[in-house]
């Protein structure tokens, strides 16, 4: 076979075309030789690819006679340098060719990999998504587990609902053992406080106007029950938080004109029991009735002598919420008169009062030491508490 003849079997391929072809006119080409027309090349395979771009249809050759591809059949060795160019390429460029065959996800590209699919996350109730994305039947609870979860629930509010009102009944249970311990000590002090520290020699207050006031100790009553001590109507008030001791001693002031017993009950009750009766004498001012007026303490062979229930002129109770104690005072006049019209140390040190306690100063008397033994017996337990 003549070299003419092995060119007419082959099929010629165009070398690759330069990214922006020139503008000039490319040569003539040479008309097909004889017989060109008749050989057809061999069929093109639409997916082989060419230059690494598949083709799926072969293109005609714009110079060379009809039914020829310008496919160029795998195996056959490069086109030699002294063929003649292709023709050039249009103006527009061809639409790009499809993607190779087989699925592929969108929006993947070569250099990564397809996320993998989403575990199931125990933690998420709506639960996993089918293949469509929406929620199948893995994510929902069963009946029992709704069940379950609402006993719980139900459980833990009855739970805290009882501590909460445990607290409220109570009072706060991280003081509880505190307050216990305080008042188990405070029950007891009496027994090693010095009378001194209990019921000082010597108290300063003020009287009418802010006046300076000075109170002296005059005599102190053996510590003993409260039997005898109280009005029948005050023993029945004050007995819900019983009595373990009453201590009491007797004041006068600068000029002898006033006497005033001061006592301290030393209470059995607890904390709880001490604040429902400190709420229950200021809810209902039994701290302001005449007919709970306290006994004073007449100690004979001095300015006390001739103190009885008759002249009691002014008073003070007060229940103690943080010791278990009351304190309490009665005042009236040295001189042995009597008094008619009492009045409750509130009523007689306001601004204005005419009241004869209340022009003698001696609801002054009353307010002004129960407020100092108060103090002296908080100190006194301060002295008493444990080292920490």
């Amino acid at each position: 076979m003549s070299t003419e003849a092995e060119q007419t079997h082959i099929p010629r391929i165009p070398p690759p075309r330069p990214a922006h072809p020139p503008h000039t006119a490319p040569p003539p080409r040479p008309a097909a030789p004889p017989g060109a027309a008749a050989k057809a090349a061999p069929p093109i395979d639409p997916d082989t690819p060419i230059l690494g771009v598949p083709l799926r249809t072969p293109r005609a050759n714009p110079g060379a006679g009809a039914g020829i591809s310008r496919a160029r059949p795998t195996g056959l060795p490069p086109r030699s340098a002294t063929a003649p160019p292709a023709a050039p390429r249009p103006a527009t460029a061809p639409p790009a060719a499809p993607a190779p065959r087989g699925p592929q996800p969108a929006g993947f590209g070569p250099w990564r990999r397809p996320d993998p699919a989403p575990a199931y996350d125990p933690y998420d109730s709506t639960g996993p998504r089918d293949s469509t994305g929406s929620r199948g039947t893995a994510g929902r609870r069963g009946p029992g587990r709704v069940a379950a979860a609402a006993a719980c629930l139900v459980l833990g509010l009855g739970l805290l609902g009882g501590a909460a009102a445990g607290s409220w009944l109570t009072g706060d249970s991280g003081s509880r053992p505190a307050a216990a311990d305080g008042y188990a000590r405070a029950r007891t002090a009496w027994h090693s406080v010095p009378v001194d520290d209990l019921f000082p020699r010597t108290l300063r207050g003020h009287g009418p106007g802010g006046a300076d006031r000075t109170w002296t100790r005059i005599a102190v009553a053996p510590d003993s029950s409260c039997g005898g001590a109280f009005d029948p109507l005050l023993a029945k008030a004050l007995s819900p938080v019983g009595c373990k001791r009453l201590l009491r001693a007797t004041y006068t002031d600068a000029t002898s004109t006033s006497v005033t017993t001061v006592g301290l009950l030393v209470a059995k009750a607890g904390p709880g029991t001490m604040r429902g009766l400190s709420e229950r004498f200021d809810s209902e001012g039994l701290g302001e009735r005449a007919d709970l007026m306290p006994r004073p303490y007449a100690a004979k062979g001095t300015a006390a002598a001739d103190f009885g229930d008759a002249q009691r002129a002014s008073w003070r109770i007060k229940v103690l919420t943080d010791a278990p104690a009351v304190v309490y005072t009665v005042t009236g006049f040295a001189d042995g008169r009597k008094v008619t019209a009492p009045q409750p140390a509130g009523e007689a040190t306001r601004r204005g009062a005419t009241t004869a306690p209340a022009q003698a100063g001696l609801g002054h008397d009353a307010r002004g030491i129960a407020d100092e033994i108060e103090r002296a017996f908080h100190r006194a337990l301060a002295k008493t508490e444990a080292p920490r």
